[in-house]
């Protein structure tokens, strides 16, 4: 008795609809057009005999079997994605498709310094570039949406390998008038909560600096309603409070033509590191290590 075997196509469509919630964004996702992906998803609902996704002229609503298909669609593709990554693997190295993830505390401040020394070093490279906050990051890329992520840790990212690249040093940005009666160094105890401005939650970069501070207090007051590190410095330089950067932001010239002024910051862990990560086990790990040595190199030039 022969058994019905979905394509990887039709499984493609699948995850698609259910992370879209919707059939024409679904087909845009998979480059098809939306009575192709229909069209597929109806055979797979026939062949396999049963209803995976109830439609409505306004609802899009997996039914609970459709939703565990879905889930097991997802782990199916990234699988036959390991296979081609793993004969990709075994040829030249950085060469071909790599999709990486980058967080928006390190994306405007690392990239423009290092992807064109990355594109000399490797020409056959092509990089394909998502940014996203530190959680969405590592979804995607335990989704297999991206197959790395430039990351800044300690943060809990799942069952990832990762090879660290740099530390950054975490900087206290205040008005000029008032740095002008602050130490070259500042101490942690020296910032004051009511004034402390920080990047709003999803951002890694916001616990990084309230855990260097080691005050309990500040996450209770600081005034966390950045939604980017530029937002945050242009509430400073209008006298509006304090805030954390990172030293790669103020090296890149994030407080250019402002009256705001960084200090160092005086802690027992004043630095985040800078790191790319994968998904453990990955047959592409050492070609992640190579890149992981070239950002590196890239950085330190």
């Amino acid at each position: 008795m022969s058994v019905f075997l979905p394509t990887l196509k039709q499984l493609q469509y699948l995850v698609a609809l259910r992370d879209t919630g919707h059939f024409g964004r679904a087909a845009e996702a998979c480059f098809v057009t939306q009575s192709t992906l229909s069209a597929g998803l109806r055979e797979l609902e026939s062949l396999l005999g049963v209803v995976l996704v109830e439609r409505t002229r306004r609802v899009v609503r997996f039914t609970p079997l459709g939703l565990k298909m879905a889930a097991k669609a997802e782990r199916v593709l990234r699988e036959a994605e390991e296979l081609a990554n793993l004969a990709r693997a075994a040829g030249k190295p950085l060469s071909g498709e790599l999709r990486m993830g980058v967080i928006p505390t390190i994306a405007p401040f690392l990239l423009p310094r290092v992807l064109s020394r990355l594109r000399e070093e490797w020409p056959e490279l092509k990089l394909y570039l998502r940014e996203e906050t530190s959680g969405a990051a590592c979804e995607s890329l335990h989704r297999g949406h991206v197959d790395c992520v430039l990351l800044a840790l300690p943060f809990a990212c799942g069952d990832i390998e990762h090879e660290d690249l740099f530390d950054d040093r975490l900087m206290v940005a205040y008005p000029r008038a008032q740095a002008e009666n602050l130490p070259d160094v500042v101490p942690s105890s020296a910032i004051d909560e009511s004034q402390l401005l920080l990047l709003e939650d999803g951002h890694c970069l916001k616990d990084h600096a309230l855990a260097a501070c080691n005050r309990p207090e500040l996450r209770a007051e600081a005034a966390m309603m950045g939604t980017s590190l530029h937002t945050l410095v242009q509430m400073v330089d209008n006298g509006l409070g304090v805030t954390m950067l990172p030293q790669m932001a103020v090296d890149a010239g994030i407080l250019d033509h402002t009256d705001v002024v960084a200090r160092p910051l005086a802690a027992d862990h004043p630095s985040r590191r800078i790191a790319l990560v994968w998904r453990n086990g990955s047959p592409r790990d050492k070609e992640f290590r190579l890149l992981g040595g070239a950002l590196r190199k890239a950085h330190a030039a």
